[in-house]
């Protein structure tokens, strides 16, 4: 099943129904108004939902055309969003970035910080910044999943059993500020702006083979100014899978219905090194500070940019057929103006 959220003016949108290909959808307000509304009732309404699905499928069910621009992020407003560093190969990088030692336990123990869930960019809204490209603008292409209820202290069996959907992210990051916020000692804030969702959010069942319980085995395809920038395979090198993240973010914790958790970003290791480029025939990379950090050790120093403004960039999956499976984020970085 495929569920989309579609702006309609209030804050939260209304939920619908997509078909598999993500042409057309059906209206649901009579089951559940919001995609929130939903996950609270999942065991029951997911059932009537999924009937619907299968209307829609048969061509039985009044169909509307999807626009993907129509779309807000499948939740345009969380109770929780907790983001990851499941693929340690890239905190590995980044810390080197800036001359930050890696500490041993992070490939042990999961890192997390928890961020802001109260405004999430639709996912063809642009990326709007202070009139100031020095701020290190980044785009992170991930995984998330969404989940029901879990239970403080559950177990990464129950944690996997809680996993209601799963959607792409753009993580949007501000790498000039991190080290001075990261050197205060309490986490991010202003180094993690809003973020931003996929169209659509897909139950696991819809990933069939590529998803085995933890991890989605497919790349996760990124263009950047309309050129390939990285195809890193989400199934690989995930030193963490999603039950251990949702198992880690429990610990003390219970988790509502609605909390979303983030894989981190995408990253691929070569052998016993860091991943090549895509034009250089390797999988690439989902954020430009990876590739700054190959330029550094193979070059002495950075080239590429961060993002400026007018730059675009684009985060897709398709399945093996290659069809697009949840849609594209495709954002383009814009100043702020009030």
């Amino acid at each position: 099943m495929k569920l989309a959220t579609l702006k309609d003016g209030t804050r939260d949108g209304r939920l619908v129904v997509v078909s598999r290909d993500i042409t057309r959808y059906t209206e649901v307000a009579h089951i559940a108004p919001t995609l929130q509304a939903a996950l609270d009732d999942w065991a029951s309404v997911s059932v009537r939902l999924d009937e619907v699905a299968a209307t829609l499928a048969a061509g039985t069910a009044p169909a509307h055309r999807f626009h993907e621009r129509e779309a807000h992020s499948p939740l345009p407003r969380a109770y929780q969003w907790a983001d990851a560093s499941a693929y340690v190969n890239h905190v590995e990088l980044v810390r080197k970035a800036r001359n930050a030692e890696m500490p041993d336990s992070f490939w042990t123990d999961p890192l997390m910080y928890q961020g802001g869930s109260d405004s999430f960019l639709a996912p063809r809204a642009p990326i709007v910044m202070p009139e100031d490209e020095s701020l290190g603008i980044d785009m992170e292409g991930e995984v998330a999943v969404i989940v029901d209820d879990v239970a403080m202290g559950a177990s990464e069996d129950d944690a996997r059993n809680a996993i209601r959907l799963i959607m792409l992210v753009n993580d949007v990051s501000l790498r000039a500020l991190v080290p001075g916020e990261l050197a205060k000692g309490f986490g991010f804030f202003q180094s993690k702006p809003s973020s931003a969702f996929s169209p659509v959010a897909v139950t696991p069942d819809e990933l069939g083979d590529a998803w085995d319980g933890g991890k989605v085995h497919l790349p996760l395809l990124v263009s950047y100014n309309g050129a390939a920038f990285g195809r890193a395979n989400a199934g690989v090198d995930m030193t963490f899978d999603f039950p251990r993240l949702i198992a880690h973010a429990a610990r003390t914790r219970p988790l509502s219905a609605g909390t979303i958790i983030g894989s981190g970003t995408v990253s691929n290791k070569e052998g016993d090194g860091p991943g090549r480029p895509v034009a250089d025939g390797g999988a690439g990379y989902s954020c430009i500070a990876e590739i700054r950090m190959i330029e550094t050790i193979r070059d002495g120093a950075p080239k590429t940019p961060f993002m400026r403004f007018g730059d675009t960039v684009r985060i897709e999956m398709k399945d093996d057929n290659g069809r697009s499976i949840f849609g594209a984020i495709e954002q383009t970085v814009e100043p702020y103006r009030e």
